[in-house]
């Protein structure tokens, strides 16, 4: 029979124990929201491949320094395997884009400084730019829970958006018309 004393040095071990486990469950949350990054998504919540439409109002652009057709270099990270990509221009517009925080209408955890929506995406958005800080509604479907959300904007971009197909660097299937990659983002094949 176990008497008090030898249940103790028990008791402390399993604490001790269960304190490790619940540790490395934290650190791992930690290590994937930063592995995530500033304005990249998870791979479950964005939408890889979207449909070769645009809203009617959109302009093409006249003189865009990638033309439909050419071969550029994805220099962005907007979602895994993206960067260091070889993307071909399927679309390009004059607009003006936003990177924005929104909560999903799905719930989760708030999106932050995502990249691209554009004036057109935005609700009743008309033809002035929006400035930094203001609250406007989503109306785009980029990534699970994004159509319909209230988003604050956090940066505004007057510049040529383009859309691409392109494969991603770590192999799999083509994403095609992917919704958008600004011009600065971008790089000529050499």
């Amino acid at each position: 029979m176990l008497n008090a004393k030898t249940k103790m040095p028990n008791v402390l071990a399993l604490l001790a124990a269960l304190l490790l486990v619940l540790g490395a469950c934290s650190n791992s949350e930690n290590k994937d929201k930063e592995h995530k990054g500033e304005g990249e998504h998870s791979e479950m919540d964005m939408n890889h491949s979207g449909s070769e439409d645009v809203p009617e109002e959109l302009k093409a652009a006249e003189n865009p320094t990638y033309e439909v057709g050419s071969q550029v270099i994805i220099e962005s990270a907007h979602m895994e395997s993206m960067k260091g990509a070889e993307a071909t221009i399927v679309g390009a517009y004059d607009t003006t884009a936003y990177s924005i925080s929104y909560t999903p209408t799905t719930g989760g955890e708030k999106v932050e400084n995502h990249k691209w929506i554009i004036q057109e995406e935005i609700k009743d958005a008309g033809e002035k730019p929006y400035e930094s800080g203001a609250e406007v509604i989503i109306n785009a479907s980029h990534m699970k829970g994004m159509n319909g959300a209230v988003a604050h904007i956090e940066t505004a971009e007057n510049t040529t958006v383009y859309m691409v197909d392109f494969t991603p660097t770590s192999g799999g299937e083509k994403v095609k018309n992917h919704k958008w990659v600004t011009e600065s983002e971008l790089s000529a094949v050499e």
